[in-house]
């Protein structure tokens, strides 16, 4: 951290091995998929469902990604959102991590500027002792929400301040996590714990280990501090995908190696959702992008059922809206996601897919995650043939 308080990529102190880089970070292909595949749950709440109903089914899809050898298992902020029940990332994944024992999980993400940063190093402190080594920390500076919400969770309304913060937040936290702030700064004496302090403490044994940062984006601004950081990149592909190759070039052009990798490393959300045949795709699809309409109008509320979203009216300005967005969603037989994934990974280059299901119903999420592990012969114990 330099006199203004910017992030430097000397900042970026996880001094971590080769191989547990490679274990961390880059992860194992399964079955016949060219790229490590992982989950981002939204924990999406139906129409004639509760909150309750989608983090009881977050848990099982959690444990079925973990037995059919998906990479990791990411949780994302929103708020204010009737239809997702995300709100709290480190609640959920501390559920998580209790009913899992190998996958890695993590946030996709927090938004930093919604949180001080000693307290997102204090939570995630507390899930990498309650999960060792299986821990993830992936930061956004969007808020997750509308202004009004932000400006409540924030407790100002100087918004355009904390995105402009972003660099100086993400140099406190890695400081906080390092438990490394130079002498004679302000929160020198201020420890995170669970943290590294621990372990330099008379008869300390505490594990110095602590979550491996991700910086995630839907344009370049992230893209390029995650390059010149020399940090893993996740970009929102699922809904920015105009921007994903050109966010990826510019992370990859702007990457430095640090002690944390020596290449790039990137990996895109995606909106994928398999069914048994085409057509109860296409339904669950269509019911998820009316929820969307709905979201983007300024009429949040439960992700609609496929009747419901048969049944609907759309304007021509909503249906302009749904082909494009769901041009963007892979969606069909597992064959058709296969084919749709692998093509988007080859466009791209991604060094990894994490894919997000979205559909009204619990079963229909669960059985497309299934569907696509079928589709790809993936199972935890088996590796890409020939490799």
């Amino acid at each position: 951290m330099n006199e203004s308080g910017d992030v430097r990529q000397e900042d970026v102190h996880e001094d971590v091995h080769e191989d547990d880089v490679r274990q961390e970070i880059a992860g194992q292909a399964r079955g016949s998929a060219s790229v490590p595949l992982s989950v981002l749950d939204l924990a999406t709440v139906g129409a004639q469902n509760t909150a309750a109903d989608a983090l009881r089914t977050s848990v099982r899809l959690a444990r079925l990604a973990e037995e059919r050898g998906f990479h990791r298992y990411w949780v994302a902020e929103h708020h204010s959102m009737p239809g997702v029940a995300s709100s709290s990332p480190a609640v959920i994944l501390a559920h998580l991590a209790a009913h899992t024992e190998r996958i890695r999980l993590g946030s996709g993400g927090v938004m930093l500027p919604n949180h001080a940063p000693l307290v997102i190093a204090e939570q995630f402190g507390t899930l990498e002792a309650l999960a060792p080594g299986r821990i993830d920390l992936g930061l956004g500076r969007a808020p997750g929400t509308d202004g009004a919400t932000a400006a409540a969770l924030r407790r100002t309304d100087r918004l355009n301040e904390g995105a402009d913060d972003f660099p100086q937040q993400l140099a406190e936290l890695i400081r906080f996590l390092d438990d490394d702030f130079p002498d004679g700064h302000p929160y020198a004496r201020i420890h995170a714990v669970p943290g590294p302090v621990q372990a330099s403490a008379p008869g300390g044994v505490q594990s110095p280990a602590r979550p491996p940062v991700w910086l995630l984006g839907s344009s370049g601004f992230s893209a390029q501090l995650a390059g010149a950081l020399g940090l893993p990149f996740a970009f929102a592909h699922h809904f920015s995908a105009r921007n994903t190759v050109p966010a990826l070039d510019l992370y990859r052009e702007s990457f430095r190696p640090s002690r944390v990798l020596a290449a790039p490393y990137a990996l895109i959300g995606v909106s994928a959702l398999a069914a048994d045949d085409a057509r109860e795709a296409r339904r669950q699809v269509l019911a998820a992008a009316l929820g969307m309409v709905r979201l983007r109008t300024g009429r949040p509320g439960l992700v609609p059922t496929p009747e419901e979203a048969e049944a609907y009216s759309f304007s021509p300005m909503e249906r302009e809206f749904i082909d494009g967005w769901n041009a963007n969603v892979v969606h069909g037989t597992p064959d058709e996601v296969r084919t749709g994934l692998d093509d988007l990974q080859k466009r791209t280059g991604a060094d990894e897919l994490m894919i997000t299901a979205n559909a009204h119903g619990n079963a229909a999420r669960l059985r497309s995650y299934e569907l696509i592990a079928d589709a790809y012969g993936m199972w935890a114990g088996a590796g890409v043939p020939g490799r």
